[in-house]
């Protein structure tokens, strides 16, 4: 099943070049046009194939082709579980869980998020192929939203860090921070000595988390985070340099798989525009129960 967006030509604007319909009216992206140009059906005009500078008449009909008959991605179809929050023709949220990759890399070849939608287009019939927004660490839990065609991401991709996509997170901390409320505004870069950490220095690239303690349990507190900036590890980082790392972060905490078999970091609320209709949508995850064991009133130290 292939996407297509279609727009009718109104008085106003005939005679105007398809390029800029298509730009303008649609919000295809240059880079997005120049790629449908070339497909057979890539650019229609009342079902007939045009080339971008083409000049149409008031109520024709304008098609272009949003998804690609040729995956790019290079990610396989693989079997796998996948708890899906919304789908449509243009994007879907799904809750992932602790222990899966986002991408395939070295060692998950076919055992990623990328592989589990990809397999699950194919049974569904879809013309999709994997266009990730944004990411999570493999431990992390969570909402995270994927495109299906170039068009959806590119739009999602620039409201990444603006009021129209919001990204909530819980996390479970040591110690409880202080104040109970406030931003972390550090820059983040490369740790010395490192390919994987990261840290904070004086000539990191610009990073701010903002942060609110929403219960203490004994050595514990759990924390709603929001991200202004979307550093590599950062709010992996942010805690364990204001001395409050995340339970269970090998990385930049302490290890205790016996409490927790990753850092104690769930995406908790995903709030978005959407790409095509410019709906509000709001999903919800609940803590998972891994973290919530962490907060039972008696812990360690």
């Amino acid at each position: 099943m292939s996407r297509y967006l279609e727009f009718t030509v109104p008085p106003e604007l005939a005679g105007r070049k398809v390029w800029s319909l298509l730009k303008h009216q649609l919000g295809l992206s240059g880079t997005v046009i120049r790629r449908i140009k070339w497909l057979p059906d890539g650019i229609l005009l009342d079902g007939t194939r045009v080339n971008a500078d083409c000049r149409p008449r008031a109520g024709q009909v304008l098609s272009a082709r949003l998804s690609d008959p040729v995956r790019r991605s290079g990610v396989v179809p693989a079997p796998g579980p996948l708890d899906i929050a919304y789908e449509d023709q243009d994007i879907v949220v799904v809750n992932k869980a602790a222990g899966v990759s986002v991408h395939p890399g070295p060692g998950h070849y076919d055992d990623t998020l990328g592989n589990f939608l990809l397999f699950h287009y194919d049974m569904e019939g879809e013309e999709a192929d994997f266009h990730p927004v944004h990411r999570l660490d493999r431990g992390t839990t969570g909402l995270l939203v994927a495109a299906k065609h170039p068009h959806a991401q590119d739009v999602l991709r620039r409201q990444l860090h603006t009021g129209d996509f919001r990204r909530r997170y819980l996390a479970v901390c040591r110690g409880a921070p202080e104040p109970a409320a406030g931003a972390i505004d550090a820059p983040i870069g490369p740790a010395e000595g490192s390919l994987i950490r990261r840290a904070v220095r004086p000539d990191g690239l610009p990073a701010r988390t903002r942060y609110e303690t929403l219960a203490v349990r004994g050595e514990r507190a759990l924390l709603r985070l929001e991200l202004d900036t979307g550093r590599t590890h950062q709010i992996r980082v942010h805690l364990a340099h204001i001395g409050h790392p995340l339970i269970g972060d090998f990385l930049y905490g302490e290890e205790d798989r016996a409490l927790i078999p990753r850092p104690a970091l769930h995406s908790w609320k995903l709030s978005l525009r959407h790409p095509i209709t410019g709906q509000d949508l709001n999903f919800t995850a609940p803590m998972p129960a891994d973290m919530a064991a962490l907060l039972k009133a008696r812990n360690e130290s």
